[in-house]
């Protein structure tokens, strides 16, 4: 072999894909959920020490009725959302459209209840900045906290929504849905941290 050959062979070598290469839009959606998360964190935590430092910290909630539907609508909209992407990966693009729609339907049903809710606390007297049980934190990081999540739903039904439609006029392919999958499994990952710190430990004795 001539020298010629190897250093031509050699340069081949350096000029391959790497083995774990991330596209960037993938990349991005990573980098804003892994903020995003602290983001969540920062809040829960803060949230916690306000609850452990208050002795007479209120437990408004009866059942968990609702919070347990709300919480299956968004499990079963994450499963939606996976078989969208696997539809996207086979080439099926009407299924693949159809999952990513009942995806955000149930993320419509979720926000609905929610607000349901918010009536019902509102209707007893809490507010952003009062309630009924003499501790006035309670609802400002009840609305607070619950508010974010709800806003991230919202954005997340509006992009499902904008993903789907443009998939299926063609601008957008597989990845596009899969990077929309993402934030979509934040939000519902999210929610499995507010479910019992926020509802669970504050149900009446």
């Amino acid at each position: 072999m001539s020298q010629a050959e190897v250093t031509m062979g050699a340069h081949s070598g350096l000029m391959e894909e790497p083995a774990f290469r991330v596209p960037a839009k993938k990349m991005a959606m990573w980098l804003f959920i892994i903020a995003d998360s602290a983001t969540f964190a920062g809040c829960l935590v803060a949230y916690g020490f306000i609850r452990n430092a208050t002795p007479d910290w209120p437990r408004p909630f009866h059942g968990i009725t609702n919070v347990a539907l709300m919480t299956l609508i968004l499990l079963t909209s994450s499963l939606t959302m996976l078989f969208g992407v696997r539809h996207a990966r086979m080439g099926d693009k009407a299924k693949a459209f159809r999952w990513t729609l009942i995806t955000a339907v149930c993320g419509i049903m979720f926000a609905a209840l929610h607000l349901r809710e918010w009536m019902g606390m509102i209707g007893e007297g809490a507010t952003l900045f009062h309630n009924p049980w003499g501790t006035p934190l309670f609802s400002s990081l009840f609305f607070s906290i619950t508010g974010l999540h709800l806003l991230h739903v919202t954005g997340g039904v509006i992009a499902l929504i904008a993903v789907a439609l443009r998939y299926q006029g063609g601008r957008y392919g597989a990845d596009d849905l899969e990077i929309t999958g993402l934030y979509w499994h934040f939000v519902d990952l999210v929610w499995m941290f507010v479910v019992p710190l926020v509802y669970l430990l504050n149900l009446a004795r």
